[in-house]
């Protein structure tokens, strides 16, 4: 994949800059993947969380599985496709970050450390003691963080398509970060958080700190990944944001890792909405591996 396409992947991970290339409205996928995407919801609500009105839901019966979006993301546009594949074996707290979708904000800026003190206490605040964590993009950063930050709630964690440090992707796109428009952001995006809270100011301000997050990146130092105790999987796209190269030194650095570098590009192998195609088919998705790298 050329330069200009890999960049492509990586600002629809933000959500903020080029809307994806494939189409999202092609009646095979609305049949297919998202009117079916629905699972039962068990329960779903708001929990206080350090002044924040967080959103959650509870899909499934089993061990508790929590699941923590991309940037500019919702619960269903990273995992909408995944979800009732997972909900039968598994007990899923799906959470939505300050300021996205449902959940309100706070006068402060977010971060993946704060991200992550949010899901803990959202945690704490439901009764869960130990869970293993799927994160996606700036969700497996959050997931990270969690192993960092709050070890003794983690089981195992599964973070897709990190990126840590700044030499992980291409050097033009910190450039791009500095450029972007809410104009460019994907439109998928825009629908989703509207669909739950239609809102435009809202809209705009989760822009402007997702954007700023980004523009004023933190990276993880050596000494914080290297902290890691928790079992991870790192899964990173053949064709993804981060390169292969960086996932693969982090996953040295991390003490107890398992690394998997899959087809496709960003978010492919869950079903991310801005990868969808009228050739995506569930059978692409990486369910096997996640399962089997839980139940060891």
């Amino acid at each position: 994949m050329n330069s200009i396409k890999i960049l492509i992947f990586f600002i629809s991970l933000f959500s903020f800059f080029t809307a994806c290339k494939k189409s999202i409205n092609h009646p095979k996928i609305d049949k297919q993947l998202t009117i079916n995407s629905k699972a039962p919801i068990v329960k779903k609500g708001f929990s206080q969380v350090s002044g924040l009105n967080m959103y959650y839901e509870i899909h499934g019966q089993g061990k508790p599985l929590v699941l923590i979006h991309g940037g500019g993301s919702t619960i269903e546009t990273s995992f909408g496709r995944i979800i009732p594949l997972l909900s039968p074996s598994w007990q899923l707290i799906c959470v939505e970050l300050q300021a996205h979708g449902r959940t309100g904000d706070r006068n402060t800026p977010i971060s993946f450390k704060q991200d992550a003190d949010d899901v803990a206490q959202l945690l704490q605040n439901l009764g869960f003691e130990k869970v293993a964590i799927l994160g996606f993009s700036n969700g497996a950063n959050t997931a990270l963080q969690m192993a960092i930050r709050h070890p003794d709630l983690c089981s195992k964690i599964i973070a897709g398509s990190p990126l840590l440090k700044r030499n992980g992707t291409l050097p033009q796109f910190w450039d791009f970060m500095k450029n972007g428009t809410f104009e460019q952001m994907p439109q998928a995006y825009k629908d989703a958080f509207l669909s739950v809270n239609p809102d435009n100011e809202k809209l705009h301000n989760m822009y402007e700190k997702c954007a700023n997050r980004m523009i004023n990146f933190e990276e993880f130092s050596d000494e914080e990944i290297l902290a890691i105790k928790v079992p991870v999987l790192l899964i990173n796209g053949e064709n993804d944001v981060a390169t292969t190269e960086h996932v693969v030194a982090m996953s040295k650095l991390i003490p107890a890792c398992q690394l998997e570098i899959v087809p496709g590009g960003h978010g492919a192998y869950i079903g991310e909405i801005t990868t969808l195609s009228p050739e995506t088919q569930e059978q692409t998705f990486t369910i096997p591996v996640i399962e089997k790298f839980l139940l060891e």
